[in-house]
């Protein structure tokens, strides 16, 4: 792997890489307007620089989503595992610093600064001289050109966004979920079928359905039952006697009422979700409805949902630790 730095003026504007160099020096900037403010006398200033830098998120966001995905496709996964913990650890820092501004405890503020300048004046040597430099040797045009849509959907530091690489109209843009492009992929796309991102066999695909612990069950723009999961910890049971029955006798006579006017909302697009929570052999269920629209505007049916969330409504605090009882 090489060692080398790289020269901004070397690329296109959009480049993927000279965008992460505009980055860094925007990085740097902002670094130099906060410790030319006083945080006692204008603090409003100080926050606001400080939350700009906050945006660095979507220049890790990329890295791990974008250019990394890529660098694993060429057998490099350092980068994966290293530089990503790396990430984990500045916003660490980050959200210390959050919670210090938050609390105007100004006498730790400042120190909390310089560790996370740092940070991420360590974090952009590696980049600038390693990951970048070894990214460009590995990586084809292609996978350069490729990587502006997906870029787009994260964001980037700028108000503004750089321009597309290469240069397109913004008309152009195509969203993910449309993106048809064919890419080299791992796995044998033998009886797969593509969704809106990704890949999947039938059996794959009733493995998500089976294990989500939650209960769908999806009704056509006839209001017929075309499917539900039957997953072993259903919170109604469902019975195969349900598909191809209209929606109405499905439910309680009590509840029919609702139902019915939920379609009618739905299908006049006056409203897109609803929902409710109630209280069900000693559990507590929440349940919602999607309306399902199709690309062209068209109402195509909606999906009922229902989880039980008795032990989520209870959690508090953070758990970021696994902790699994041996």
């Amino acid at each position: 792997m090489h060692e080398h730095s790289i020269n901004i003026n070397d690329f296109e504007e959009g480049h993927p890489i000279k965008v992460y160099l505009e980055e860094n020096i925007l990085i740097k900037k902002l670094f130099e307007e906060l410790f030319s403010t006083d945080i006692h006398s204008d603090f409003e200033k100080f926050y606001n620089i400080f939350n700009q830098l906050c945006e660095v998120e979507k220049h890790f966001a990329r890295k791990e989503n974008q250019l990394f995905p890529y660098l694993e496709k060429y057998g490099w996964t350092n980068p994966s595992t290293g530089m990503w913990a790396f990430h984990d650890s500045i916003r660490d820092e980050i959200r210390l610093i959050k919670k210090l501004i938050k609390e105007k405890d100004f006498s730790n503020i400042t120190q909390n600064i310089i560790t996370l300048y740092n940070s991420l004046s360590q974090l952009i040597q590696v980049e600038e001289f390693r990951l970048f430099p070894n990214a460009l040797n590995l990586l084809s045009e292609d996978d350069w050109k490729e990587m502006y849509i997906g870029d787009k959907e994260i964001g980037w530091m700028f108000s503004t966004p750089p321009k597309a690489y290469p240069s397109i109209k913004e008309e152009e843009y195509i969203h993910p979920s449309q993106d048809k492009q064919k890419r080299v992929l791992p796995f044998s796309l033998d009886d797969k079928s593509h969704y809106d991102e990704g890949y999947l066999s039938p059996e794959q695909v009733n493995f998500i359905f089976k294990f989500l612990p939650v209960d769908i069950t999806y009704v056509d723009e006839n209001d017929r039952v075309l499917f539900y999961n039957r997953g072993d910890e259903r919170v109604f049971p469902r019975s195969a006697g349900i598909i191809g029955r209209e929606v109405k006798f499905c439910h309680p006579p009590k509840s029919v009422d609702q139902v019915l006017l939920i379609l009618e909302e739905f299908k006049a697009r006056r409203q897109n979700t609803a929902e409710f929570w109630i209280q069900f052999k000693d559990r507590f269920i929440h349940i919602r409805y999607f309306a399902i629209i199709d690309n062209d505007g068209k109402y195509k049916g909606v999906i009922e949902m229902s989880q039980d969330i008795t032990e989520i409504k209870n959690l508090d605090g953070e758990k970021r630790l696994l902790n699994w009882e041996k």
